[in-house]
């Protein structure tokens, strides 16, 4: 059975930077790395301005259902064909991703502790906190450059959905976190701590086999 770590945090926080550096210090043939974005709900049967008001920060935005069994299947040692969502037409793709299972795998999303099922399948939780005006840059940055976003569009559905959303199902999340790390993004001290804490359970892991 797989170990599994679930890394979130705020839009913009970090936590797929710690995410991504957890997963290349371990390496890849001890884990792998799943992320919550690639879970949200195909909106290819609405108009485009329908896609794009969409609140893409409330729990209802995702396939909980699909993700609870790959999560499921990957800790069981099966392999997974991960969705792949575009975001610049808010639409599920054609194609999938193969993930192998590894020793480790790492949940990266805003909402993963938000859901019951899967806290109770995580051997770690981990919130990485940071300022909102940190976030809101992070996020700017990342829409206009990756995202084909404009100013206006990032900065209107920050103040209609994402900023609302964060106070009402991201941040009280953190009450479920077995690890908080202040100011994701290249914190290699937090890194280095999660890294340790990983191999310390899979030392216990494999010491407790058969």
């Amino acid at each position: 059975m797989s170990i599994l770590v679930g890394v979130t945090g705020g839009t913009g926080s970090g936590k797929t930077t710690i995410a991504q550096e957890i997963c290349r210090t371990l390496g890849s043939d001890t884990a792998a790395l799943v992320e919550q974005d690639s879970y949200y709900l195909d909106l290819g049967l609405r108009s485009f301005d329908e896609r794009s008001g969409f609140n893409f920060d409330h729990p209802s935005a995702f396939d909980w259902k699909l993700l609870r069994e790959q999560i499921s299947d990957l800790k069981s040692g099966r392999p997974v064909l991960k969705p792949v969502y575009d975001f610049h037409t808010h639409t599920r793709t054609q194609q999938t991703v193969l993930v192998e299972p590894r020793l480790v795998v790492i949940l990266e999303g805003i909402l993963i502790l938000a859901d019951p099922d899967l806290r109770r399948m995580m051997d770690l939780k981990i919130f990485v906190d940071t300022d909102a005006d940190v976030r809101l840059l992070r996020r700017l940055h990342r829409d206009i450059r990756e995202r084909g976003r404009s100013l206006e569009s990032v900065s209107g559905q920050y103040l209609g959905t994402v900023r609302p959303m964060h106070a009402e199902y991201i941040q009280p999340c953190v009450q479920h976190a077995d690890i908080i790390v202040p100011e994701g993004g290249y914190n290699r001290k937090a890194v280095s701590v999660i890294v340790g804490g990983i191999r310390a359970l899979l030392q216990v892991r494999a010491s407790d086999a058969p």
